[in-house]
């Protein structure tokens, strides 16, 4: 049954696939191998799968090429955007410390003319003492004079009452040479008084002149302190509302870190000493108040400055060869562990990256730890920690004192890592918050 089967077949695929006969001739004779229709379409049905086989495998390694190429164009283009982002970063933080460094010119300037106007109010105040002094003594000599003029005329009545009272002894002609001396001499007198009366009514006039053009110095002074004023307190705020609000967006209380700073730096002296009430115990001038709130302002954004220094204000990576692969919050946890909570910012790029401090602080960890790896931790000021974390090199030892933009360490791929990234953490009292929120509030200041 199967010969008469394989009969059927052949005869069918004669007519596409006829029967060829492959003659071998050797030195013992001449055979030949004949090929039936069945096994020629068995061939070509295997060369056809073959084909398309190659056909298609061919048609994959072609897609899977250009899939890669597309996700390298794509890598390629994010990093270019990264690199841009930072520029336009690194831009926007050096206008924002040249301005700083201009407001403060600014406000080194005007306080200098503020010591200045200080003077020139303080020596015209001088002169206006002088000058109420002088009128009171000028008015004091005019009272003294009249009624010195008011008893000589007194005395002349007197005098003359004496002499038409006077009985004997003196004849008339004694009495009237008595009388005229005495006329000539009071004449005298009054006349000489008359003219001292007249110039302590000039000096009197000259000093009034004089203390009216004293007291519209003043005013002009003062206009021109209030105007100082003004671009003071503009400056002033200028300064320190961009500090405040750094520190809120990073979710901390600037009075608590104003508080905490002026515990470690309480000194005083030099320029920016508060002006105290005079030793003749009188109160202050709203001058001297509102002078007083200006250093106290200035005191507050000297304590900011000092403060951000010792907050993680920074990026510990600045190279620009890096990219941001995975944020803070819950994610699907790369090792296939399920949904996990990421306590910091991931960033990737090449080995040995380096990796700087982003605060001042002291180390107080620099080691190996489970999951971590090779870690760096920098207990900072306000109860702010740092972890650096998956290293490939730790440069820094526990006990250390780092800076801000100190090295720390190499990017590396130690301990529960999928590659080649740094896993960077900011903790406050211990809890872990988003780094991203200190990078982003720093870009307004820095």
């Amino acid at each position: 049954m199967l010969t008469r089967l394989a009969i059927r077949i052949n005869a069918t695929l004669e007519r596409y696939f006829p029967e060829q006969r492959l003659f071998l001739k050797s030195d013992h004779g001449t055979h030949f191998l004949r090929l039936r229709p069945a096994t020629q379409a068995v061939a070509v049905t295997v060369g056809a799968l073959g084909l398309a086989w190659t056909i298609v495998a061919t048609a994959l390694i072609m897609m899977q090429t250009i899939g890669a190429g597309s996700s390298r164009e794509q890598a390629q283009r994010q990093g270019e955007m990264f690199e841009h982002r930072l520029t336009l970063m690194s831009a926007d933080r050096d206008d924002r410390a040249a301005e700083a460094l201009r407001a403060q010119d600014r406000f080194n300037f005007a306080l200098e003319q503020v010591s200045s106007m200080q003077e020139m109010l303080l020596a015209s105040e001088d002169r206006r003492r002088e000058l109420e002094t002088g009128i009171d003594v000028v008015q004091n000599t005019l009272r003294r004079t009249i009624k010195e003029r008011d008893e000589a005329r007194a005395e002349v009545d007197r005098l003359t009452l004496a002499l038409n009272q006077e009985a004997g002894g003196a004849t008339e002609m004694g009495r009237m040479r008595d009388i005229v001396a005495t006329l000539e001499y009071l004449t005298g007198t009054l006349a000489r008084t008359a003219r001292e009366r007249d110039a302590k009514e000039d000096d009197a006039e000259a000093s009034r002149a004089l203390l009216i053009a004293a007291e519209n110095d003043r005013r002009a002074l003062e206009l021109r302190h209030d105007a100082i004023f003004a671009r003071l307190e503009e400056a002033v705020t200028v300064s320190v509302e961009p500090l405040e609000k750094m520190f809120q967006a990073a979710g901390m209380d600037p009075d608590d870190l104003i508080s905490t700073v002026r515990k470690g730096y309480s000194g005083q002296g030099g320029p920016l000493t508060p002006i105290s009430a005079s030793s003749m115990g009188g109160a202050l001038t709203p001058e001297e108040i509102r002078a007083n709130a200006i250093l106290k302002s200035m005191e507050e954004m000297d304590l900011y400055r000092i403060a951000a220094f010792k907050a993680p204000f920074a990026l510990p990576v600045t190279s620009n060869a890096v990219r941001w692969t995975s944020s803070f919050g819950r994610r699907n946890d790369p090792l296939g562990a399920g949904s996990r909570m990421h306590e910091g910012t991931d960033i990737a790029g090449p080995y040995g990256t380096p990796i700087y401090a982003t605060a001042d602080g002291v180390v107080i960890h620099a080691g190996w730890q489970s999951g971590y790896g090779r870690l760096i931790k920098i207990q900072h000021a306000f109860g702010v920690e740092t972890r650096y974390a998956h290293l490939s090199q730790i440069r820094v030892e526990v006990g250390q004192k780092v800076s801000r933009g100190d090295r720390i360490g190499d990017m590396g791929n130690s301990g529960r890592s999928t590659g080649t990234h740094l896993h960077y953490e900011v903790r406050i009292g211990g809890t872990a918050v988003n780094p991203m929120n200190f990078i982003k509030a720093a870009r307004n200041v820095f």
